[in-house]
Formats: C-alpha cells, sequence, structure tokens
C-alpha cells in the first residue's frame, strides 16, 4: 500500500523551474503574474520559503529514502499485497533503479526548488548580507544532496526567463560552487537558533564536502574510485571541525543519554544540535512522527504502517552494552511498552502486556526476512525518534540534520585518511565517542572500524550511503541483494523527464 505523501505540488513547481513541462493545472489560488517559488512579502518570506522546502527531506521516502534503502542498514520488505508499492522500496534496496524511478523523479524536483528559491532569494537580497548569507547556506544544503545523489546540477540565475534552458554544473564544478557558497555563509553568518543558518551549519557542511571531495572530483566514467583523498581536503575538514568543537557550543550527551538527542523535548535536552528543523509542540512544521509510524506494527502504540526494517547483519555489528542498540527508556518503555532503538523478540504494549500480530499469533519481530515475500512481524525495528506519549501526531522533536556526534567522526576520517594527527588522533575521538555510548574502546584504527562506528552513531539518520561509497563498500553484496553493484551505481541517473526537456544535462555514465 502505498504510503508515500502526496508530492503532486512539489513536482508542478520543479517541473516548471525545470522547463520539465510547459503548462499545468494550477491547484492552488496563486499570484499568477509572479515568477513561481517567490511568495508574497518580500525577501523575508522567500528566505522561509527555502526553509520550508527543507520539510520535504523529512518524508519517509525521497531523499531519505534513497541515501538509507540503498544501503546496509535499512529494507522495505513487501508484506503480503502491502508495501509493495511496484517495486519502489525493493529496487532502491536491490540498486535495480532507472530513469524513470519514482522516488529518483521526484527528489530530484524537491531538491532543485530548493536551490532555486535559495537562488531567487540571493538575487533579490542583494542589501541584507545575513539574508544572502542563509540563502547561499541553504543553496548548498540542497546541492550537496543534488551533487551527492546525481552528480550534476542544473542552475539558473533568478533574473534569466522560464525560456532560457539551465546551463548544467558538473559533479567538480558544483564542488566548487558548493564551497564558495558556504565560505561566504561562514565569514557572514553568527551563532542563531540551530533551526536557522549558522556560522557553525557552515563549517559543519563544508567538512562534508571536503570530506567527500574526493568523491565528487572523481572521473565521471570511473565514479566508483579508487579515491584519492587529499591532505589539504583533510586538513579542511579539521580546521572546521576544530572551529565547531573549539567553539563550546557542543558537546556529546553523557552516557545513558544518547536518544536524547531524539527526544521530543531535544532542543532543551540536547547539546548536540547544530543544524535542525525546530518543531513547536502541537504544530509541529517538520513531523517527526512517520520515523517510527513507518517501522512499527499495527497493533503497536501508536500504530504503525509496518513497513521498513533494519538489516540482522548490522545489528549484530552492536555491542551488547552499546547503549545506541537501545534499551529501556523512561518515559517510553513504561507508558508504551517497547524500548527505545531496535526491537526484536516479543513485543509489548501498555501495562507490559504481549502484543499479537492481526492474526492473532505472537508478534515477534524476527531478524530475517524476505524482501518479497515476508509476513506482517519479520524484520528487526528501529524506533530512533521517540514517540511523545498522548502526543504521536504533533509532538515538537526538532528533525536533526547535522548532530556534533558527527563532527567527532569526520575529524577522526580525515586524521585516518593522511589528515594532521594522523590515525592517533582518530583513535582518541572514536573512543571518545564509544566511551560516551558505553561501548568497549579500539585498540586501533582503520576505515573497516571507523565505518561501523559511524553506522552504530549515525543510523537511520540519512548518511550511510555516502558513508559506505567513500569507504568502497556500497557496491558490495548484502542481505537481499547477493549480487555485487555495477560501479555506475554509485550515483543515480538523471531523471528522464528532465534529459527530454535541457539538453544541457546528459545522462551519468552507466545508464
Amino acid at each position: 500500500m502505498e504510503k508515500m505523501k502526496n508530492i503532486l505540488s512539489y513536482f508542478i513547481l520543479g517541473a516548471v523551474m525545470l522547463g520539465v513541462i510547459s503548462s499545468c493545472t494550477d491547484l492552488e489560488d496563486e499570484v499568477i503574474d509572479r515568477p513561481v517559488g517567490i511568495p508574497e512579502g518580500g525577501s523575508s518570506a522567500s528566505l522561509n520559503s527555502v526553509y520550508s522546502q527543507l520539510n520535504a527531506l523529512t518524508d519517509q521516502a525521497n531523499t531519505y529514502a534513497l541515501e538509507e534503502h540503498s544501503s546496509d542498514e535499512m529494507m522495505g520488505p513487501t508484506r503480503g499485497t502491502d508495501w509493495d508499492d511496484f517495486g519502489t522500496w525493493r529496487r532502491l534496496h536491490q540498486h535495480t533503479w532507472d530513469a524513470s524511478h519514482n522516488q529518483v523523479t521526484d527528489t530530484w524536483d524537491i531538491l532543485n526548488i530548493g536551490v532555486f528559491r535559495a537562488t531567487e532569494v540571493i538575487s533579490a537580497s542583494t542589501g541584507n548580507t545575513n539574508t544572502v548569507a542563509q540563502a547561499r547556506f541553504l543553496r548548498a544544503f540542497f546541492m550537496f544532496y543534488i551533487v551527492d545523489l546525481y552528480g550534476q546540477v542544473p542552475i539558473r540565475e533568478a533574473t534569466e526567463s522560464f525560456d532560457i534552458v539551465p546551463r548544467v554544473l558538473s559533479r567538480t564544478e558544483a564542488t566548487a560552487y558548493i564551497i564558495d557558497d558556504l565560505n561566504f555563509a561562514v565569514a557572514n553568518l553568527g551563532s542563531d537558533s540551530p533551526g536557522r543558518a549558522t556560522k557553525e551549519a557552515a563549517q559543519f557542511l563544508l567538512a562534508k564536502v571536503y570530506l567527500n571531495r574526493a568523491v565528487y572530483t572523481q572521473n565521471p566514467q570511473q565514479p566508483a574510485g579508487p579515491f584519492t583523498f587529499s591532505p589539504a581536503d583533510m586538513n579542511n575538514v579539521i580546521a572546521n571541525c576544530d572551529a565547531i568543537i573549539n567553539s563550546g557550543k557542543f558537546s556529546l550527551e553523557p552516557k545513558g543519554e544518547y536518544f536524547d538527542n531524539f527526544h521530543w523535548e531535544n532542543s532543551t535536552r540536547s547539546k548536540e544540535l547544530i543544524f535542525v528543523i525546530e518543531n513547536t509542540s502541537g504544530s509541529p512544521v517538520g513531523n517527526v512522527q512517520n520515523r517510527y509510524r513507518m517501522t512499527m506494527h499495527y497493533n503497536q502504540n501508536p500504530d504503525g504502517w509496518n513497513g521498513f526494517t533494519t538489516l540482522a547483519d548490522f545489528y549484530n555489528s552492536f555491542e551488547a552494552q552499546d547503549e545506541r542498540r537501545g534499551g529501556p527508556y523512561p518515559g517510553v518503555t513504561d507508558q508504551l511498552g517497547y524500548n527505545a532503538g531496535f526491537l526484536v523478540g516479543q513485543q509489548f504494549g501498555p501495562g507490559n502486556v504481549p502484543l499479537k500480530t492481526r492474526g492473532g499469533n505472537p508478534l515477534i519481530f524476527t531478524p530475517n526476512l524476505n524482501l518479497l515475500y515476508s509476513d506482517e512481524s519479520v524484520g528487526i525495528r528501529v524506533i530512533k525518534y521517540l514517540p511523545e506519549p498522548g502526543n504521536f501526531n504533533n509532538q515538537g522533536t526538532d528533525y536533526v540534520f547535522f548532530r556534533y556526534a558527527d563532527v567527532l567522526l569526520m575529524k577522526a576520517e580525515a586524521a585516518l585518511r593522511g589528515g594532521t594527527g594522523g590515525s592517533a588522533v582518530g583513535l582518541t575521538l572514536v573512543n571518545q565517542l564509544k566511551a560516551a555510548r558505553g561501548a568497549a574502546p579500539l585498540a586501533a584504527l582503520n576505515e573497516t572500524a571507523l565505518l561501523a562506528e559511524r553506522g552504530r552513531e549515525l543510523y537511520w539518520e540519512g548518511w550511510r550511503r555516502n558513508d559506505m561509497i567513500r569507504f568502497n563498500t556500497f557496491l558490495n553484496p548484502m542481505d537481499q541483494k547477493p549480487q555485487p553493484t555495477p560501479d555506475y551505481r554509485v550515483v543515480y541517473p538523471i531523471p528522464q523527464r528532465a534529459l527530454d526537456t535541457n539538453p544541457n544535462l546528459k545522462q551519468n555514465f552507466g545508464y
């Protein structure tokens, strides 16, 4: 059954912006003599429209799904006739997508709308440096995902006519474009709420871009590498991470409080949040409820959609004492019956009552499943964002994009890959993180151990595909994908309808 949100409005706006279609039905009462994407109210309202486009990334589909379902930490099994959705989830996990895949197409539209709206604000706000800096950060944010997923970026200046076909930046050119936007943002932003663009958020994204620069500047006909990580890029990662660390504004949550990062009061409980969508209880704009409903069973509280699971091999990568694997959490387990983290085995409801399936059998989540044919109880579920008892639909949990733990992990990786300090610095940082999570320290650090640690810390936060590509594991066989993937699939295809209408776009190698 189709669980994805209605994205028709995104399709229409993105299609107009990119010249995909020449006309469409107006589904809302809009002022038709204004360019698409510019709301009433001037640059301030326009800037808010760019921030509002971030909400599209909280969907369980599209950007999030392209980064997670293709990885070794998430699957969407078909359960009878439920969740088949014409194979959309299965094709992502098994790396069999093509240029007409619905989520490949929809994600392209969503991200390019964000770039275009930000460009409009930049063009209209030349006298307001702070507004321009925020818009350039947001443009870099959306463009980062286009570069990461597709490797090409169409760009049209806001002053240009819609009759002009957008020029296209190569992956290397777009990476330089992003870096330029972020350097401007760092120089002109202060430290405000994590729900707005800040200097630290721009430094975080700069570190992420430099960490991936070897991937993004690779020969397009050899997109899977081997990658050469330059010491200069790695030291840029370290410099930006150090700026965040030395700001004194952030710190790891102490031992026993990992899931406070995803608590319904995480805005006040967590010191790790660098960039988020701020939500207010009762009227959230980037609602996190799909993050637990997409995985929970129908008979749990709240009732879920009984969809996505993790892979048994990924679950088994956690030590038993690692608090990130999950366990009882006050206010959740005692009231709702389940733990935070991974749910496996017999499930319980309020009052510790054993739950049953819809067919009356014990509800026991089992580790192994078949992607094509599964029943309603198979698969290990994940509760990372914690449901707030009595307020499931409108809780005020901030949706997390950038988190301080990733700063430490990025610095550790950059040091390991030839940056200042080498593997000794990386080992110290990783063990600092492991100590905070109750996990045993490492005796030495290598790429395999670091990728595993990134998975344990950041699972289901939208980074796994990006990490696996950089660590050369994305193409490997995994559960329910028994064969290696061809090299070219480290990037997604350019959607066919975009190719049909923009001759400057060329299909990615291999498709």
